[in-house]
């Protein structure tokens, strides 16, 4: 059955870090009602190519965004397109840069940073421009696009987990602290989200090195987490999914045409 589904992607959150500092998380993985998997990041580790390769299923040497400093629209269809292809609606709360990937690039915040054109691929939107801006408004910003819109597929994409690995590093109380903060943040809106009847991904674009930086191949700037709760996921342990799986799978929960790879072993 087609499903409404949440992504949620922590932005630099390492995968170590997400094991043992997500408390609430880890509680729905404890209880049976959520599973974790480890994800190698594609090439290279850095951000705007990652959230390319995570909505299209693209690697970055293949859709052409693979750098940080690409600013333009997309060239592949994202989970947006599918969506919007098969008449659902769309909403995010992200970064200007998903803005620029999917809606109109460059990004203006007078124009850009609120919308709601049933238009566009991203439909409805809050989309901020700073690293610092809070988690807690970006949850919020969300929330409010879910209660006004009820949005078919919702991205929510906070930054305050990658700003303080670039501020501290990695091996810091500063980082681990706001992976904390994140998830108790998820905390306030999870629940109800599952209740609300949506599948939700947690996830990361890329992980932290101790350089405060991210673009190599050392495994802590690879590995990340992926969450998966939801009555949809098998929450098997034989599964092995892969980042460029992800916009396939959310496709498939959706009940979406599609012609992207995914983790079937993830799905019931």
């Amino acid at each position: 059955m087609p499903s409404k589904v949440i992504l949620v992607l922590l932005d630099g959150l390492n995968f170590e870090v997400a094991r043992h500092a997500l408390g609430h998380l880890q509680a729905y993985r404890a209880a049976g009602r959520a599973a974790l998997y480890k994800l190698e990041c594609e090439l290279p580790s850095l951000s705007r190519p990652l959230y390319e390769c995570i909505l299209t299923g693209v690697a970055p040497i293949d859709s052409g965004v693979v750098h940080n400093n690409v600013v333009r629209l997309s060239t592949e269809r994202s989970v947006f397109h599918y969506a919007r292809a098969a008449g659902l609606s769309t909403a995010a709360a992200a970064y200007h840069w998903i803005s620029e990937l999917y809606n109109r690039a460059p990004f203006v915040a007078a124009r850009d940073r609120h919308t709601s054109d049933t238009e566009l691929p991203i439909q409805h939107g809050h989309f901020y421009y700073v690293d610092h801006y809070p988690d807690s408004h970006l949850f919020d910003d969300a929330e409010s696009l879910r209660l006004n819109h009820a949005p078919d597929f919702l991205l929510l994409h906070p930054m305050n987990i990658d700003d303080a690995g670039h501020k501290h590093g990695l091996n810091s109380s500063q980082y681990r602290n706001a992976a904390r903060v994140a998830d108790i943040q998820l905390a306030n809106y999870l629940q109800g989200w599952l209740d609300a009847g949506y599948q939700v991904l947690v996830t990361a674009d890329h992980g932290m090195n101790d350089d405060r930086s991210h673009n190599g191949l050392l495994p802590e700037e690879r590995e990340v987490p992926l969450f998966v709760l939801g009555d949809a996921f098998s929450l098997s342990e034989a599964a092995a999914p892969k980042q460029l799986e992800l916009c396939g799978t959310i496709c498939e929960l959706l009940g979406v045409a599609h012609d992207k790879p995914l983790c079937r072993e993830l799905l019931r």
